[in-house]
Formats: structure tokens, C-alpha cells, sequence
């Protein structure tokens, strides 16, 4: 049997029974010690029958947009950390041949640094959270805490930190999930859920532990978040033609419809197209938000391309007009593709990924945008394919991670240690999870070991993607 087999099978028997008594509860997270010590994470071995990831990632590019290929590749040619955020896929054939407690959750699947930061509530509250799902799916909790862990020995690498740096940046990371698990484990069903991280909160939690410089950048990006929204987004995009406000080209990363088929016939079948979808998307929304979208005509339609993975992916923005031109409202239509999780895990119940993605993030984010549905539909080339909608902007705040110091990455990864165990505790066994981490560092520093092997494949992979590009067997397109 297969490793990846062997993961599925080990996975799928896992049974969640909520109606246990924490005692129960805590006795299984107990009892997977004995089977899976702590310390077992530490091991990373690929074994020489280790897939080409180079070759991985070229599987991957066969369904996407191939003039868009090449920019996905330059950006992560960039750096070790940038390779990392666009090679998912390559880790999760890694992970699928690592121990496992047999505790499931709702994965984010890709839960690097660069995959959390800061948005608008619905209640208008600027909360931080994880905020990709393309790869969510159930499975091990253990391979989003490895993916979180990797992805700051990596940075860390990046920015120059020392070895010893590195290493307690990471711990303090997974330290921070393992106390907030335990914590959650003593809490009621209705506290998990609410909680949050709100930012203004955080702000005067932190205020102690940052330099008055960075107090003051974090004030100004805090402020600076809350002007990136739909009326911003329409000043930056926009410019007014043909008696109205269309989305301004800036190929290749942003092109318009009419530039991308100029012919009126193929042109008019996309928009028609996507605009279609918009009008059945909608019922995947819930009744209040679905009139509310009502209210908005789209009136101009763009292809986008996003993020480092995701490059490649179908991505088009949509131009909505409510009661007038200072009414705008910024859709983001996504391609929904099978997760890379899915290989291993298999396809968690869904048949559509756009509404596993929807689900997941639904699942997972303490609260999620109001727009966000999901729908299926035929493309130009008469290919069905799954799209989910979100908004575009919606006070969005992302971290610069090359220009942190220790302990601004340590700060950060507390944090991030701790949001990606409240999207755990909302899905999974807590008390079961708890138990199994225990109150030692045990599973801390088997996880750093984890962290340090695997940061070593990812600069060995890194080095291979390179060369594959100086050799001409991928096109990368640099400066995008």
C-alpha cells in the first residue's frame, strides 16, 4: 500500500462524536500519544521514491491559463518563502507520509504566514484571521500547524535570522496554538465560537511588547485598512470611458474584457457568462445578503490575476453599480479547482469546490464576507468549471513578513498560532486535541525539528525550480 494510500485510510476511520463526555474526549487525545508520541513530528524522511516537485508543479499548470503560467513561476522563483507559498501542493505530498494523532479538523490546507491578516467584519470590526481557503478541506490538524511552522523557519531564513533565532520564533509559535487549544478545551461550545481576534483589542495587548515605532505602524495600517474598500477600489481601478466608469488595463495582471476579446461576439458570450453566474450565485447566499446584492448591476468585467499559487487560476473582477456611480461594490469571481489535499484525503464530501471552499471558509473564520457564494458554470471554451464570489477589497490588511525582525516575527506567530487553533477548536475534537498536546513542549519541539528538515527540502526544491527555469523546462516571467 501506498503512503498516500495508507493517509487516506488512516484519516477517513477517524470518527468525530461531539456527545462524549470531555472525560472521553480526553481520554482518546491520551490514548494517541501512546500510538503517535510527540516527538514522531520531528521526523521528516521523504524516502527516494519522493516526487519531482518541479514535475508536481507542472501537473498543476496544465488546467490553468497557460499565458498566465509564467508568472505564477517567476513569482515563486523569487525566493525560498515565495516558492513556499506556491508549492502546496508539493508539501502536501510530504505531509501525506507523516504521523497522524487521528484527530480531524477543518483544514485551511494552506496556512502559511503569508495566508492570514486583517479584513472587515460584517459588524464593521477589523478582525485578523486566516484568509485563503482554496485548499480547505477535513483532515489532520498536524498539516496546517506543520505548514504554519515551516512557512516562519523559512521566513525566518529569509530575513536573516539566526539559527537559534529561528528556532524559538517557531516554538513560540506552536506553543502558542498548544495553549490556546487548551484553553478552548475548558470553554463552552458558544465561547469557541465567538471568539475573535479584534484588532483593537489586540492593539493594547501588544502595546507592551512593540517599540513605539511599531505602535505607530501598526495605528497607521490599522487606520490605512479601513480606507481600502469598494469606493477606494473604484478610484484606483477605474477611470471613466464610453459614458461611464470602466476597469483601467494593466496587462498582464489586469486585463479588461473588451481587450481580452475584442471581438464583440466572443465578448458578449463572457459576459454574459459571468454575469450569469452572478445571478445564480446568489441563491447560495442567505436571504438578507441575497437582496442586497440584488440591488447592484454589474457594468464592467476584468480578468485579474492574484497571489502566487493561485496564478494561473481563471480570476475575473466585476464592476457593480448600486443607486449610483458613489455606489460601487468590487466582486472577485474565483475559480474554485480541487484541492491539492484531495489526492491524499479525498474530496471531503463536496462535489462542487467552490462550496467546499465556501464551507471551509465559513467554518473556520470567526465571522466571513457577506457577499461570499459559490456556482458552477460552462466557460467560453465550454468547459464547466466552479467559481466562488467574494468581495475584492474589504479592509484588507496584510503583513509585510520580509521586513520583520525576531521578535516582530515571534509577535506575529503567536498570533497566528493562536488563530489557526480557534479555526481548529471550532471544527475538531479540542478537549481530544488538547489532551493529546498536553501542557510540555513536547510537540513544540518536535515541530521546530519538523520545521528546520523540511525548511532545508523547501531550500533544496527552491534550487531545483531554478535550475529547471535556467534549463529552459519552465517558462518564468519575472517582475509580475
Amino acid at each position: 500500500m501506498t503512503e498516500q494510500a495508507t493517509t487516506r485510510r488512516r484519516t477517513r476511520k477517524i470518527e468525530v462524536r461531539p456527545h462524549l463526555t470531555p472525560q472521553e474526549r480526553a481520554a482518546l487525545g491520551r490514548r494517541a500519544r501512546s500510538t503517535v508520541p510527540r516527538s514522531s513530528h520531528a521526523v521528516y524522511d521523504p524516502g527516494p521514491s519522493r516526487p519531482d516537485p518541479v514535475a508536481l508543479l507542472e501537473s498543476q499548470s496544465a488546467a490553468r491559463v497557460p499565458e498566465l503560467v509564467p508568472i505564477r513561476y517567476g513569482r515563486m522563483a523569487v525566493s525560498p518563502f515565495t516558492f513556499y507559498r506556491g508549492a502546496a501542493l508539493v508539501m502536501a505530498s510530504d505531509l501525506s507520509g507523516t504521523p497522524l494523532s487521528g484527530l480531524v479538523v477543518q483544514l485551511c490546507g494552506d496556512a502559511h504566514l503569508s495566508n492570514f491578516g486583517a479584513f472587515g467584519s460584517p459588524e464593521r470590526r477589523l478582525l485578523f484571521d486566516l484568509n485563503d481557503f482554496d485548499e480547505t478541506l477535513p483532515g489532520p490538524w498536524e498539516w496546517d500547524v506543520k505548514r504554519l511552522a515551516a512557512s516562519i523557519e523559512i521566513a525566518g531564513r529569509d530575513n536573516g535570522l539566526a539559527t537559534k533565532e529561528r528556532r524559538t520564533v517557531v516554538q513560540a509559535c506552536v506553543a502558542s496554538y498548544r495553549r490556546a487549544m487548551r484553553d478552548f478545551a475548558g470553554r463552552r461550545h458558544l465561547d469557541v465560537w465567538y471568539a475573535r481576534a479584534d484588532l483593537a483589542q489586540l492593539q493594547a495587548q501588544l502595546g507592551s511588547r512593540l517599540r513605539p515605532r511599531g505602535r505607530r505602524r501598526l495605528s497607521q495600517e490599522m487606520a490605512k485598512a479601513r480606507t481600502r474598500d469598494n469606493v477606494q477600489a473604484m478610484a484606483k481601478l477605474t477611470a471613466e470611458a464610453d459614458g461611464g466608469p470602466r476597469i483601467i488595463a494593466d496587462p498582464p495582471l489586469i486585463v479588461p474584457v473588451t481587450d481580452l476579446f475584442p471581438g464583440e461576439a466572443e465578448r458578449s458570450r463572457l459576459e454574459s457568462q459571468i454575469y450569469g453566474l452572478l445571478d445564480g450565485y446568489r441563491r447560495s447566499l442567505q436571504h438578507d445578503r441575497r437582496a442586497l446584492v440584488e440591488q447592484y448591476r454589474p457594468v464592467d468585467l476584468a480578468r485579474k490575476v492574484v497571489g502566487v499559487g493561485s496564478v494561473g487560476t481563471r480570476c475575473w473582477i466585476v464592476l457593480m453599480l448600486g443607486r449610483d456611480e458613489q455606489d460601487p461594490l468590487f466582486l472577485q469571481v474565483k475559480e474554485a479547482v480541487p484541492a491539492v489535499l484531495e489526492g491524499f484525503l479525498g474530496a471531503g464530501g463536496f462535489d462542487n469546490a467552490g462550496h467546499r471552499v465556501v464551507t471551509g471558509q465559513r467554518l473556520m473564520q470567526a465571522a466571513s464576507d457577506i457577499f461570499l457564494g459559490w456556482q458552477r458554470i460552462d466557460g467560453p471554451d465550454g468547459k464547466t468549471r466552479d467559481y466562488y464570489v467574494r468581495q475584492l477589497r474589504d479592509w484588507k490588511l496584510s503583513v509585510e513578513i520580509g521586513e520583520m525582525l525576531p521578535a516582530g516575527l515571534r509577535t506575529y506567530g503567536e498570533l497566528c498560532g493562536w488563530t489557526l487553533a480557534r479555526a481548529h477548536a471550532r471544527t475538531g475534537d479540542r478537549i481530544a486535541i488538547a489532551a493529546y498536546l498536553g501542557s510540555g513542549d513536547a510537540f513544540d519541539r518536535a515541530v521546530a525539528t519538523f520545521s528546520q528538515a523540511y525548511a532545508d527540502q523547501n531550500d533544496r526544491d527552491h534550487g531545483r525550480f531554478v535550475d529547471a527555469i535556467k534549463d529552459g523546462r519552465i517558462t518564468a516571467q519575472s517582475d509580475l
